[in-house]
Parts: C-alpha cells; sequence; structure tokens
C-alpha cells in the first residue's frame, strides 16, 4: 500500500494558483505516495508572526497543529517559508509552553518541504519530467536559509529532460518580498526586486523556476511592469509536465 502524505497547501496556493497545488498532487503520487488534503487547514500564521503579532499567531498556529494532529503521516508543504515557520516558527512562538511546544514539536519532526521530502525522504529525483527550454533558479530565503534546503530543487530540475539549466548570478539574494518587508519598506523592496529581474534577464532564461509562491508573486509582478516575456513558475509546475 502506497504512503499516505497530508498536503498543506498553504494561503498563497489555495487562493491565487490552485492550478500549482494540483501540480504538487501529480508530483506526489508520480513518485507513488497518496496524497490526502485535510479540509480545515487555514494560515499557518507566518504573516502575523513576522511582523511581530505573536499575540495573533498563536490562534493560527494552534489551529494548524490541531489540525494536523487527527491525520497521520508526513506533512508535505510546497512552500520553503510556511515549513520554515511550522518547523522553527512554531517553536519559538511556544517556547516555554508546557501545553503547545510538545505538539508543536510533533508536527515540526513530521513535516517537509517538497522537494526535500521527494529528495530525502523518497530518494526520488528523476520523475519523468520534460521541458524544452532553458531554465533557470531562485534560491528563496526560508528554504536556503531557515532550513538548508538548496541541493535537493537542483537535483530535481537536473533531471528534467530537454531543459538547459543556467545558474542565476546572486541566486541567494532576497528577490524583496519577505512578506510584510515588502510593504514596510518599500523603496528597499523594489531596489532588491530590480537587481533581482535584471539578474534573471542577463540568463536568456525561458522560464525561471523557485519553490516559493511568495517570490513568485512578487518577481512576476515586476517582470510584468517591464514588459518581459520571463515569467517565474513553481517547480511543481516543471516536475508535473511530461510532454
Amino acid at each position: 500500500m502506497a504512503e499516505t502524505v497530508q498536503l498543506f497547501v498553504t494561503c498563497i496556493l489555495d487562493t491565487l494558483y490552485p492550478h500549482i497545488g494540483e501540480a504538487v498532487v501529480r508530483v506526489l503520487q508520480r513518485a507513488g505516495v497518496e496524497v490526502a488534503f485535510p479540509p480545515g487547514q487555514t494560515c499557518c500564521g507566518q504573516p502575523a508572526f513576522n511582523a511581530g503579532m505573536r499575540a495573533q499567531a498563536r490562534p493560527l498556529a494552534i489551529h494548524t497543529i490541531c489540525t494536523f494532529e487527527k491525520t497521520r503521516g508526513p506533512v508535505v508543504v510546497p512552500s520553503g517559508s510556511c515549513t520554515d515557520m511550522i518547523r522553527r516558527g512554531y517553536l519559538e512562538l511556544f517556547d516555554g509552553d508546557r501545553q503547545w511546544l510538545p505538539r508543536a514539536r510533533a508536527l515540526a519532526q513530521r513535516t517537509y518541504e517538497l522537494t526535500e521530502f521527494l529528495v530525502d525522504v523518497l530518494g526520488v529525483s528523476d520523475l519523468g519530467a520534460y521541458f524544452p527550454g532553458r531554465i533557470t533558479y531562485h534560491s528563496s530565503c526560508h528554504l536556503l536559509r531557515g532550513l538548508g534546503v538548496d541541493r535537493q530543487p537542483r537535483l530535481l530540475l537536473s533531471k528534467v529532460r530537454g531543459a538547459e539549466f543556467v545558474e542565476l548570478p546572486g541566486t541567494d539574494e532576497c528577490c524583496g518580498f519577505g512578506g510584510v518587508f515588502s510593504v514596510e519598506h518599500p523603496e528597499l523592496s523594489t531596489a532588491m526586486l530590480e537587481r533581482k529581474i535584471a539578474n534573471l534577464a542577463s540568463t536568456g532564461a525561458d522560464v525561471a523556476v523557485a519553490c516559493d509562491a511568495g517570490c513568485i508573486t512578487n518577481i512576476n509582478g515586476g517582470l510584468h511592469r517591464q514588459g518581459r516575456l520571463l515569467r517565474m513558475v513553481h517547480i511543481a509546475e516543471i516536475l508535473a509536465r511530461t510532454t
């Protein structure tokens, strides 16, 4: 019997990019697992947490813990930032709390970012994906710095048939989104985004890949405003393609 994983789809994918959520399901199924979707899930609380609103983040975190406590198996998240929130943010949020810290730690221990789960848990690197073009990769901040995940998405992209991979200059530099950072510091955010777009354009890539929808949204907005044809896509969209 195939293992069952619990998909935490994230707010942005659920609201703005349901097609990416569908691609995630196809990728996981092709990797040999069953996918369940706990319907009670909602925001993990990261926006409030990052804004310093700990009291507002707690009820969302508690709701997430309670929702997934009713399930079994790994929790897979197609977002480095949300994974980092559950794995590290929750432990900080409930530090010293005898009731919720153990429950937060239990959820953290079974939660994985998508590419991390595919490569490190399932041992899968070749999903039979096909993309006829040049691709580059943006390393999102929470995924790279928070979780230390970088080898895994690169390995998966290296197995995509028909694709030519081009390294992105400054791949580890923030795109300027950072959730509330882009609202609180718009001038800095805009400058960072412009530098990211210039680096992306220098690769000559047909598409740029990321593992976080926040980065995808921010960068695509800048690309659109500059009238560029290059677009950002989620790694699941590439991995789900077979023709």
